[in-house]
């Protein structure tokens, strides 16, 4: 997987950039993306604040984390399950 180049907060302030007036195309050549990275951007992050990304992002790192204990207490619950068929 790739390793991102911009963190984002800057990505935030370069889709402020577009807003102050700036081309698309000028702002594209400036940071080296191609135009698809900007609309992509746009779309994920258009419109947010700083805070907002950060609280975006805290959020589905939490997801991730509570995602990942359902998973394990699933799989605890699978094998307490086959233990009792066996025991019972």
């Amino acid at each position: 997987m790739k390793k991102k180049r911009f963190k984002e907060e800057q990505i935030v302030a370069i889709l402020k950039e577009a807003e102050c007036g700036k081309t698309v195309g000028d702002i594209c050549r400036g940071y080296g993306i191609s135009e698809q990275t900007y609309y992509r951007w746009k779309k994920t992050y258009g419109g947010l604040r700083v805070s907002e990304v950060k609280r975006l992002h805290d959020l589905e790192k939490e997801n991730a984390r509570l995602k990942r204990l359902m998973a394990e207490r699933d799989l605890e619950i699978d094998a307490l399950k086959e233990w009792i068929s066996k025991n019972g």
